[in-house]
């Protein structure tokens, strides 16, 4: 009889954890943490509806094509001030800084129509990168 009670008592000893594990594990999955309209908006992996996959841009990159918008909503002395404070801000892009400035010289010759104007705009910005940019564009 001891024995009995001694097997029943390790059974339920490795039993009774596994039981109550799983239990849990179940009422979670079924309690609704989120709306029902919510949940018809979860994409899975190989849903028809996911997005293409997200292209990482350098930020530099993203610096250059905010300026180039901007100068084109703006004018390039407002650009080339944004450029002077985003190096400054972030020491990581000033080495990107003439490229960028040579772009935006580019993009003022492309807006004018001519060098003359674009030239008016022109500063000491990552060593006078905007005027060889604009003295190397053709109207």
């Amino acid at each position: 009889m001891n024995t009995a009670a001694r097997r029943i008592g390790r059974t339920l000893a490795l039993v009774l954890p596994v039981v109550l594990v799983l239990s849990g594990t179940l009422a979670v999955t079924r309690v609704p943490w989120a709306s029902p309209a919510s949940e018809s908006q979860i994409l899975t992996a190989s849903s028809d509806k996911a997005s293409t996959r997200a292209v990482h841009r350098a930020p530099h990159e993203v610096l250059r094509d905010r300026l180039l918008a901007e100068l084109q909503e703006k004018d390039p002395g407002v650009a080339l001030t944004h450029l002077q404070v985003a190096t400054s801000e972030r020491p990581s892009l000033a080495r990107h800084c003439a490229s960028i400035a040579r772009a935006l010289g580019r993009a003022a010759v492309a807006k004018y129509g001519g060098t003359d104007r674009a030239q008016a705009y022109s500063r000491p910005v990552c060593d006078t990168s905007y005027a060889t940019g604009v003295a190397r564009s053709r109207p």
